[in-house]
């Protein structure tokens, strides 16, 4: 390994364990030192460090839970269980890959591009459990991936037959057993919630396994906190649908998450905010002060258990009732504690705006407090909070006046028919706060605001506008992108604008996916034709691939690999903890951190933006990529983008690309279904992490999504780019479209349309991606009629321009 691998590793080993927590947990860990341990499940081996699809990172290796025992001293005893189950999993592989064959020759597709984000299934067994030692695990691995959503079955959201029996039996056999679930999102853990130790490990980048055996020898203590509500699978909300083909009805509106549990009053098995640590904290008050409309909470912490660790102070609000119905709380700050020693205390503050957890009225296109008493409470989770003060706000509030833009959904949001609120004081004498409208400022958003054009973007052709509006393309090129491999000066990158220009001043950018690190070709070499990556960057998709067409890679690597004597370079990157590990956190620093550490591969590589963070809301646990995704709450989402985005444009050039912008929450059928949403839900929950990540950080870029919004294609959508994004916002970067491909959304089974350039410039689109030649024909053709304004595009380019210029 380089120096830099070896110090961004040592950095992630330092720090995953603030990602993890236990879910149950009694005395019997951790363990004095190595031992014989008994290892089973399907996640020892088969250890995943991140889902798939583009979130995948090709590291120079990752480490397993059983390479992770091993290197720490553990003697494996249960060698002769896991031969077993690679022997199944093997012939289970091989059904797998028929069954996908056979359906996508059934549908005429390509099996290849029809694998994308299936994920297969968990096979049940007979294996004995056969081992005699005093300690045993059993490790729970779960993926998912771009392309394909989790499904209510056993071996992915339920558990198999043969995992609650083995789970059950282990937990009766051995007096120190753990449950460790190596996961990227919620499963239904009812049938074995007898099980004691029950550790959230999650998937955490290339020492996944490294990090296990150090929290169970406790050399590192958990302090993580549930950013999505675990519990049964009939516990959540039914309200709206999921999953549907052509449309999706998000007809819970506000109640999303904790927000739905709390307010109709479902206790879920494990609440968000909530996790266990080696050991215990006790939080008291201190005070509660304002400066206007910010709120400071005070609180002490202290380590009330036998070992050193950290404690999250979360701060919540309970709105009141007006005009608008309200969720009966929302999280409105956080604050993580440093490293305390048994016995020892520390102050920490929490301030927020009240300003900051508006409400949406639709009928006069603002952001209103209602007049009323707004609760603040804090505790160390959504369901164990105290009241520390109340603010009484005289008169109702208006914050914000701007434009209803979204459109509508057809049916009225969700209302509970009674809100559950149940909060006990903090202290005999609870502080009253009392604000007024003068404690407030009420800004008017200015809409239909024009960019400026520079003069060389002035001088440009149609034919030099309509690249430049697209990405770099190759016009001869067959086939399409979708992730990895479409760039040209760097190796396995996403793509980048195009390089037709350079004699005219005008410099590129190369994009490279995201999100747990960068994903690039792991090796590549050069020659007079640019640069060239070496071997598939598609993981398992070469299963799935016909024999003519891997006859075919094989020819062309004679003839396209590097020549005799020809120097193949690596280009390694470290695979960070998935985002809804870093948001487990609580922890802004550590974000930054792990957002610093991939700007410094970004300098070394030559990548000027990256395709990440993602902080769509985890409005279901189906969704296929909640892995990337940081939380089902607005707030941590926010702001884990906010300083992951702060961490890479530390560096200089170095820029992120936020996403997916916006209401994409499912990957069934993505690039053509259409999300109905109100426009209070939008603004109030998809939209307001995007929000706190722009005001708070600046990302050189917004991606948006496949999907459609009440009928309209986000990436056309003029309300959500220009009106909230930029002109609310205040975002002053450049706006791209997801990997837009003709072969993928042009099914005649589809209800909608996919997103088509000229439409996506009239919305003031900077980048159509990948681009391809058919991309520019269109935006010729809409130039010559017409139909594209000449000024919108030059508007476009000149936000390009001026972005490749500060990267450069």
């Amino acid at each position: 390994m380089e120096k830099y691998e070896q110090e961004h590793l040592e950095l992630v080993r330092g720090s995953a364990a603030e990602c993890t927590l236990f879910l149950q947990k009694d005395d019997k860990f951790p363990l004095e030192a190595p031992c014989k341990i008994a290892a089973f499940g399907n996640g020892v081996r088969h250890t995943i460090k991140g889902g798939t699809g583009s979130g995948e990172v090709n590291s120079r290796f990752s480490v397993n839970v059983e390479q992770g025992l091993k290197d720490a001293g553990f003697e494996i005893t249960s060698k002769n269980w896991l031969d077993g189950y690679d022997d199944i999993l093997s012939e289970n592989h091989k059904t797998f890959v028929k069954k996908i064959k056979d359906e996508a020759k059934a549908l005429g597709v390509n099996a290849m591009m029809y694998s994308m984000g299936k994920i297969e299934p968990e096979p049940e067994h007979e294996l004995s459990l056969n081992a005699e030692d005093d300690v045993a695990i059993y490790v729970l691995s779960r993926n998912s991936g771009e392309g394909a959503d989790r499904k209510v079955e056993k071996g992915d959201v339920f558990l198999t037959d043969s995992e609650v029996r083995d789970i059950l039996l282990l937990n009766e056999k051995f007096e120190k057993f753990m449950l460790v679930l190596n996961v990227g999102g919620p499963v239904d853990l009812s049938p074995v919630l007898e099980v004691k130790n029950i550790f959230l490990l999650s998937q955490l980048g290339v020492v996944t396994g490294t990090v296990l055996a150090d929290i169970l020898l406790g050399k590192m203590n958990p302090s993580g906190k549930l950013a999505t509500t675990w519990t049964k699978w009939e516990d959540y909300s039914t309200v709206g649908d999921f999953g549907g083909h052509d449309d999706v009805n998000y007809k819970e509106g506000i109640y999303v998450g904790y927000r739905y549990f709390d307010s109709v009053g479902v206790k879920p098995l494990f609440p968000f905010g909530f996790g266990f640590s080696y050991t215990e904290f006790a939080i008291e008050p201190v005070a509660v002060s304002d400066d206007k409309d910010e709120i400071t909470v005070e609180a002490k912490i202290t380590n009330v258990g036998n070992m050193a660790g950290k404690e999250v102070l979360q701060v919540y609000v309970s709105c009141p009732d007006g005009k608008l119905d309200k969720p009966s709380k929302d999280l409105v700050a956080y604050v993580k504690s440093s490293e305390l020693a048994p016995g020892q205390s520390e102050v920490v503050k929490a301030s927020f705006k009240l300003s900051d957890i508006v409400s949406y009225d639709e009928e006069t296109a603002s952001y209103i407090l209602d007049e009323g008493d707004y609760l603040v409470c804090a505790g160390n989770s959504s369901s164990q909070v105290l009241l520390y003060a109340i603010v009484t706000l005289s008169e109702t509030v208006t914050t914000i006046k701007t434009r209803n833009c979204l459109g509508t959904p057809g049916f009225e949001d969700f209302v509970p028919e009674e809100k559950t609120v149940e909060i006990n004081a903090a202290c005999d004498n609870i502080p009253c706060i009392t604000l007024s409208a003068a404690d407030f400022e009420t800004v008017t958003v200015e809409h239909d605001v024009e960019y400026p054009v520079d003069d060389v973007i002035a001088g440009l052709t149609d034919e030099e506008l309509a690249f430049m509006n697209i990405g770099a393309f190759n016009p001869e090129a067959t086939g399409f992108s979708i992730i990895g491999n479409a760039a040209f000066a760097v190796a396995g990158a996403a793509g980048e604008t195009t390089t037709r220009y350079k004699d005219k001043g005008i410099k590129s950018m190369v994009m490279a996916d995201g999100p747990a690190g960068l994903r690039l070709s792991p090796e590549y070499f050069e020659d007079e034709n640019g640069v060239h990556g070496m071997g598939l960057t598609v993981g398992s998709w070469v299963d799935f691939m016909e024999d003519e067409m891997l006859a075919a890679i094989e020819e062309a690597k004679k003839t396209m690999g590097p020549k005799e004597g020809t120097v193949v370079k690596d280009q390694y990157a470290t695979a960070i903890p998935i985002g809804t590990a870093i948001a487990q956190t609580f922890n802004y620093e550590l974000a930054l951190a792990y957002g610093d550490m991939v700007g410094k591969e970004m300098e070394r590589f030559g990548v000027q933006l990256w395709l990440a963070p993602a902080l769509n809301i985890h409005r279901s646990i189906l969704c296929g990529r909640n892995f990337e995704y940081y939380s089902e709450d607005p707030l941590v989402s926010g702001l884990c983008a906010a300083a992951i985005t702060q961490g890479v444009q530390k560096h200089k050039g170095c820029g992120t690309t936020i996403k997916h912008y916006a209401a994409n929450n499912a990957e069934t059928n993505r690039y053509n279904s259409n999300s109905h949403v109100s426009e209070r839900a939008m603004r109030e929950i998809y939209l307001r992490g995007f929000g706190i990540c722009v005001r708070k950080s600046q990302p050189a870029a917004v991606m948006t999504s496949y999907n459609l919004l009440n009928g309209q294609h986000t990436s056309e959508h003029r309300g959500l780019i220009e009106d909230i994004l930029r002109c609310e916002y205040g975002f002053e970067g450049i706006v791209m479209t997801d990997w837009v491909v003709d072969a993928l959304s042009s099914s005649p089974e589809n209800k909608y349309r996919g997103a088509l350039a000229p439409e996506v410039i009239k919305a003031g689109g900077d980048l159509f991606m990948p681009g391809c030649k058919n991309d520019y024909d269109r935006v010729i053709a809409a130039l010559a009629d017409g139909s594209i304004d000449r000024h919108q595009i030059q508007q476009n380019v000149t936000r390009v321009y001026r972005m490749a210029e500060k990267m450069n």
